[in-house]
């Protein structure tokens, strides 16, 4: 049944204007597509739903900065040198493919973080051929996914188009810690198009070249990672599919995953700490809103080969499908300070925050004075760079800078890629006790990024139905495009007329309603059902006689009557 309920799926989203090729006129393009009308509405209902979770309960505040990124934001946050995946080519044809996904495609083994060579030496001892004519595989090689584009005219400017939404939100902390008065734990939400400039995409919805991210970025004070609303889901029940577990060959697929609360999770060490598990929570908590199966979703801890380059912990919110199997569809990642970190090294702008005390404490601590004559002139256009990084050590760096001055008269100073060598005369470094009210603290970041429109495919599956007479997407009102179906049982007897008004009305109090008075009642029926509009109304004769009109219900096709004017309060309450 896996390919059969795909088909069936996107053959229903492509007559029902749900999902289409992009350029299918010109031949279409891979790792493309677009949102038709109502597929359009679902997924702005489903962002809408996450808007509710984060932005409205989790009082998080939303951005938008540009899709454009310069060069130098995404040489500092990792992403020129290490956004990259396995590509073989190949030889005859010159069609590019995934490495790690042809391998896995042929024979059955898990490439999950193994090296370019060891790629490379399976593709050769399987004899792995291209799937499109045949021929030999080159050597594995890195791609970098981000698409390249130049700013401003003669190209002088390099730039890409955004790999994640993410980085708009870390290169604006400064202001939005302002805007928070520098008051930890806050968070920051970004929706918008990122780009991956996929090798071979081959998966429909799955794998896009443009798509929509939902991202939220809660900034926390590194050395406190517990939430203070965790006891609201701690008693929540979560599949989980622990680091450990997955490496476990003595278990079986469904024995890896284990069912328990989120306050076992953190006590036994199974999740890092109550801020990642908080998250894991509000997760569930959405994707059941929308109406994804909570019997396909599971939550799978990335293994320590896997690990993005900014996280040291990572949990994926997993959905089945029947033809791609477990697909990721969220990750809940905790990033530390590496983001900012990486931008203040970068920009030499200060991002910290200063966290005030209860009290105020005295303590030990050390001022470093620099020779402004001597490192200006050796450090030149670094000098801020170099000057900003040893500001902002703290006193175990301080201490280690000391003694290495001391046994070797040099200490090389680290900044990312580069490195510079400090003696003994560029700086003075005087030990102090003195009062202080708070300290300034680099922000660790709980990211929790999630992709629509994978979300979207998901939610379509899993909503679809089939019965004898039928097919049906049942799809929750909050989020189904059209709520109401609103039909006049014969166009006659100003049976039309009235069902126009109630449309319209349901129209003007926000209700998305759609007439229809074409064929039989009982086709009208399944063209709604089809489209997943849970409820039709029906005007009748009996309208005529006492003002009361039908209502259907999508899924159990049962049938209520109300007056006209209950009509607006009665489905406003039922979507809700």
């Amino acid at each position: 049944m896996s390919e059969d309920k795909y088909e069936k799926v996107m053959d229903l989203a492509r007559r029902r204007g749900y999902l289409w090729s992009s350029f299918e006129i010109y031949g279409g393009i891979a790792g493309f597509v677009d949102y038709a009308p109502l597929g359009t509405m679902l997924k702005n209902n489903i962002i809408n739903t996450w808007r509710k979770h984060y932005i409205v309960n989790e009082e998080f505040y939303e951005i938008e900065s540009p899709t454009i990124t310069p060069y130098e934001v995404l040489k500092a946050s990792g992403h020129v040198d290490n956004f990259t995946d396995p590509m073989v080519e190949c030889k005859e044809c010159l069609e590019s493919f995934r490495a790690d996904h042809i391998i896995e495609e042929n024979i059955d083994i898990d490439t999950e973080g193994k090296t370019l060579e060891e790629l490379d030496e399976l593709i050769k001892k399987y004899n792995i051929r291209c799937p499109k004519c045949g021929g030999e595989f080159g050597d594995v090689k890195k791609y970098n996914l981000m698409f390249l584009t130049s700013i401003g005219p003669g190209g002088k400017r390099t730039g890409y188009m955004r790999p994640e939404t993410a980085q708009g939100i870390f290169i604006q902390f400064r202001r939005l810690a302002s805007f928070f008065r520098n008051k930890l734990p806050f968070g920051v939400a970004q929706i918008g198009k990122s780009y991956r400039n996929e090798i071979s995409p081959r998966q429909g919805v799955i794998r896009l070249r443009e798509f929509t991210q939902a991202e939220a970025e809660f900034f926390v004070h590194p050395n406190i990672k517990n939430h203070k609303r965790f006891k609201d889901v701690e008693n929540d029940i979560i599949p989980l599919l622990p680091a450990d577990r997955q490496m476990d060959e003595t278990l079986s697929s469904e024995e890896k995953v284990i069912n328990m609360s989120l306050k076992d999770a953190v006590e036994k060490g199974i999740i890092r700490h109550e801020t990642i598990a908080y998250f894991v929570a509000i997760t569930k908590r959405f994707l059941m809103d929308i109406g994804i199966d909570i019997t396909k979703l599971r939550f799978r801890q990335h293994l320590p080969d896997e690990m993005a380059h900014y996280a040291i912990d990572c949990w994926d919110a997993e959905i089945y499908t029947d033809r791609f199997g477990w697909i990721e569809c969220v990750g809940i990642a905790d990033r530390t300070d590496y983001d900012l970190k990486a931008h203040m090294n970068h920009s030499g702008v200060d991002l910290s925050v200063f966290v005030e005390y209860d009290e105020p404490k005295e303590i030990e601590t050390y001022d470093i004075e620099l020779n402004y004559k001597v490192v200006g002139k050796v450090f030149k256009k670094d000098m801020k760079l170099v000057e900003n990084a040893l500001n902002n050590m703290n006193n175990t760096e301080i201490e280690k800078l000391v003694k290495e001055l001391n046994e070797n008269g040099k200490y090389i100073l680290k900044i990312e890629d580069k490195e510079f060598e400090i003696l003994s005369d560029y700086l003075k470094i005087n030990k102090t006790k003195k009062k202080i009210s708070g300290e300034k603290v680099l922000p660790h970041v709980i990211e929790p990024s999630y992709g629509i429109d994978r979300i979207t495919y998901c939610l379509l599956e899993h909503a679809y139905n089939e019965e004898e007479d039928r097919t049906y997407l049942k799809l929750k009102p909050q989020v189904a495009p059209i709520k109401v179906g609103v039909f006049p049982l014969v166009n006659k007897e100003g049976m039309a007329e009235i069902a126009m008004r109630i449309k319209d009305n349901l129209r003007k109090n926000g209700i998305i309603a759609e007439y229809d008075d074409s064929g039989a009642i009982g086709r009208r029926y399944m063209r709604m059902d089809e489209v997943g509009t849970p409820f039709c109304i029906t005007v009748d004769g009996r309208t005529l006689e006492d003002g009361t009109i039908t209502i259907r219900y999508r899924d159990t096709r049962e049938q209520i009557r109300i007056k006209i004017d209950e009509v607006i309060n009665y489905i406003k309450n039922n979507i809700k």
